[in-house]
């Protein structure tokens, strides 16, 4: 099975959410997380639970646990052409609405303009 490109969602200001959001939970969590980024990458749509899940109106989760903290982040899939990165959050008991909709918020603007929308670059 060929890759998945996996990309992340860009604001129009700059921003990379999923990115400066990987910035600020702790090492071991982050390397988790860029764990599972791979295996979407690797898998694509086939990538289920326990690894990922879908929330709501195309919006899917990563999940990554570590220490009893419950690491998501948010994306959707672009047509068949790439798995969007939107954001990340930690979660309680379920991923918030909140946060789901600002995903779906997300997925149209991407889909008006990828091109501004897009940054495909490297986790460090």
């Amino acid at each position: 099975m060929p890759q998945t490109k996996v990309v992340f969602f860009k604001e129009k200001n700059g921003t990379v959410p999923v990115l400066e959001w990987l910035n600020t939970i702790p090492k071991k969590a982050r390397l988790k997380c860029i764990k599972k980024i791979e295996r979407l990458s690797e898998e694509g749509h086939q990538l289920r639970r326990p690894e990922a899940d879908l929330l709501r109106d195309k919006i899917y989760e990563l999940r990554a646990s570590l220490q009893g903290i419950h690491y998501r982040i948010l994306y959707f899939f672009y047509d068949n052409v790439a798995a969007v990165l939107s954001h990340g959050t930690v979660k309680e008991d379920c991923v918030p609405p909140i946060e789901i909709d600002r995903a779906i918020q997300r997925r149209k603007s991407f889909e008006l303009d990828p091109k501004t929308h897009t940054c495909v670059g490297e986790i460090t």
